[in-house]
């Protein structure tokens, strides 16, 4: 009887340390954006006196987002971003959900080889192509300052993870009798694919979409290499309007920040059912 109960006291001892270090985790995770959070409604002053202060002397304000809108160009630079971002997710689902599919159905050795080849693109930084980037594509081909430009390279550095992600999702969740049914029933491959494989791995589409359109959405390195004029900033290269070389109005870039971060909050919130029900699909299978 000691024992079943020291074990049931190690056993909430235990619990009680992992909820400890989870609400740690949660606490610094969420405390920056808290921070933007509060002081976006502050004048400068107050953010620069006491920014853990949730309301500042001042009182609350709503002119950072106006003065802040303006002067990075809002609109302008959100539909730049936001075409940007979802060409280039719709086209990475698109692109690589088919490689997959091409790759899990057809055992060629030339498959194999280009799946390796995918899998082994993953773990070269990005900093490595920085330098020959901008030479071949802006001194040689002269394409840099094109929208059209950062999305093909959007797609183009972030399809091998898509694949891999497919890949493993139609070799789990696809089964193939289900698409030899369908060609039976007279379905050509195309119409195979897009009507009966495609609709099941909408938890993997959901889930590429995210890490894609949050990535695209918030990227500024590659953004700040290939776009050089104004009109065609994206959201993260507009801000850098408040940065000044001797003085920083702190609460425009708060407001801008938050204004930054909204869209992409509002997809994950949008498409997270859908994560979780492929979660509760597989645990059921």
């Amino acid at each position: 009887m000691d024992q079943n109960r020291k074990a049931a006291i190690a056993k909430k001892v235990r619990h009680g340390l992992m909820i400890l270090a989870l609400l740690i985790l949660f606490v610094i995770v969420v405390f920056p954006f808290v921070l933007v959070l509060i002081n976006a409604f502050k004048v400068k002053a107050d953010i620069t006196g006491d920014p853990l202060r949730l309301i500042g002397k001042h009182g609350f304000t709503l002119a950072n987002f106006g003065a802040a809108m303006e002067k990075m160009n809002f609109w302008t630079v959100f539909g730049n971003s936001l075409m940007i971002t979802s060409c280039a997710t719709i086209l990475t689902i698109f692109f690589s959900s088919m490689t997959a599919h091409l790759i899990v159905r057809n055992n060629w050795k030339a498959n194999k080889i280009l799946f390796v080849l995918m899998v082994a693109s993953m773990v070269i930084p990005f900093q490595v192509l920085m330098i020959p980037l901008v030479s071949l594509y802006g001194g040689i081909f002269g394409v840099l300052n094109h929208r059209i430009t950062l999305i093909l390279m959007h797609v183009g550095f972030s399809v091998s993870m898509a694949t891999f992600m497919f890949h493993g999702a139609i070799n789990t969740n696809v089964p193939i009798s289900l698409e030899e049914a369908a060609t039976i029933d007279g379905c050509t491959k195309w119409q195979t694919f897009w009507q009966i494989g495609f609709p099941i791995l909408k938890p993997t589409i959901a889930t590429v979409a995210i890490i894609d359109a949050m990535a695209f959405w918030n990227d500024y390195l590659l953004p700040s290499l290939v776009l050089g004029r104004k009109e065609i900033y994206t959201i993260p290269i507009a801000t850098k309007v408040f940065y000044g070389t001797y003085s920083t109005d702190t609460g425009l870039i708060m407001a801008a920040l938050l204004l930054a971060m909204l869209p992409i909050l509002l997809l994950y919130l949008f498409l997270q059912r859908y994560i979780v029900e492929g979660i509760t699909a597989g645990a059921v299978k």
